[in-house]
Formats: C-alpha cells, sequence, structure tokens
C-alpha cells in the first residue's frame, strides 16, 4: 500500500513535467473527425452506456473505449479495461493492447471523467490523438476542449461536444 503511494506521487510529478513540456498542435487541422477513442473509468461505463451514445451524436461507428478498473488478481485480461498495474514507475503503460491504443493517431480523444486521477490523466496526455476533449473538473492543461457539465448527462455531454466540433469545423 505504502508503495502504491510512492508510486502515485512519482507518476504526478512525471505528469506534472509532461504537461509543462507539451504543446497542443490546436485545432487547426482541417481533417474531419472518423476515429474516436474515450478513456473513462469502470465506475462510469458500469452505469452509462458511452460508446453507444457518442457513436450515435457524432455519426461515426467502431469507437474505442478504455476503463480503468481496479487490479484484481481474479480478473481476466480485458481488451477494454486497464488497471493501475498496467503502468511502470516510469510512467510508461505496459499492457500491449492499452499501449497500442494511445500509440493509434485518433481523431478525437474523449476523457470521459471528472475526477483527478493521475492514472486516466497519464493516459491522456501520453495518447497520440490529434484532438482531446474531457472536462472542465479536471486538469485543464489536457484537453483542447474543456466541456462543463455533469458526468451523468451524457445527452447533454455530447450535444455540447458536437456543436463545438461543428463550429470548428471537425464534423
Amino acid at each position: 500500500m505504502i508503495f502504491q503511494g510512492f508510486k502515485e506521487t512519482i507518476l504526478k510529478k512525471k505528469l506534472d513535467k509532461l504537461l509543462s513540456n507539451s504543446e497542443f498542435g490546436g485545432a487547426s487541422a482541417l481533417k474531419k473527425i472518423q476515429t474516436v477513442g474515450i478513456i473513462t473509468s469502470e465506475e462510469i461505463t458500469s452505469k452509462i452506456d458511452l460508446k453507444v451514445a457518442v457513436e450515435a451524436a457524432l455519426g461515426i461507428k467502431n469507437a474505442k473505449i478504455y476503463s480503468l478498473r481496479a487490479f484484481s488478481k481474479t480478473d481476466e485480461i480485458s481488451y477494454k479495461h486497464f488497471t493501475e498495474k498496467d503502468i511502470n514507475w516510469r510512467g510508461q503503460f505496459t499492457q500491449t493492447n492499452f499501449k497500442s491504443f494511445l500509440e493509434q493517431p485518433l481523431d478525437l480523444l474523449i476523457g470521459y471523467f471528472n475526477t483527478n486521477n493521475i492514472f486516466l490523466e497519464s493516459a491522456v496526455l501520453q495518447s497520440k490523438a490529434q484532438f482531446k476533449v474531457g472536462f472542465a473538473a479536471t486538469n485543464s492543461k489536457l484537453y483542447q476542449i474543456e466541456i462543463s457539465e455533469e458526468i451523468e448527462h451524457v445527452g447533454e455531454f455530447t450535444s455540447e461536444l458536437k456543436k463545438y466540433l461543428q463550429i470548428i469545423k471537425k464534423l
């Protein structure tokens, strides 16, 4: 347990350093959104069918979603989840499926969580997505667009997202 706290402290320092050095490419790219990735927590995906809501609102297919779940030795390896054990002390993700998801040049990445979580924030930061959107309640340096909405209001979030993406001609 003490090692977990130590690991989180190291990861927090690494995240802050990466955030201070990172720059956004901007919304100037004229490419329309075709590929979407979603990073969230298992608490949210157990209550909300987020993938279907985003696909319906944005008119896309095959959105990819990954959820952070608590580590358990009894859980099977999942292609839709990652755990705090899947990130090493250097802040690098070790699960190959999730690592390849982060390395994909997605057109849009949605960070669908509204609490500060070092593992979720690290995943968003390390993603090679061209455009990142999330909630205003989290780290403001992670996203190009932040939407202030309650986590349970998926319809309102997706309609606001669609509106902003149409304004900047991404849809």
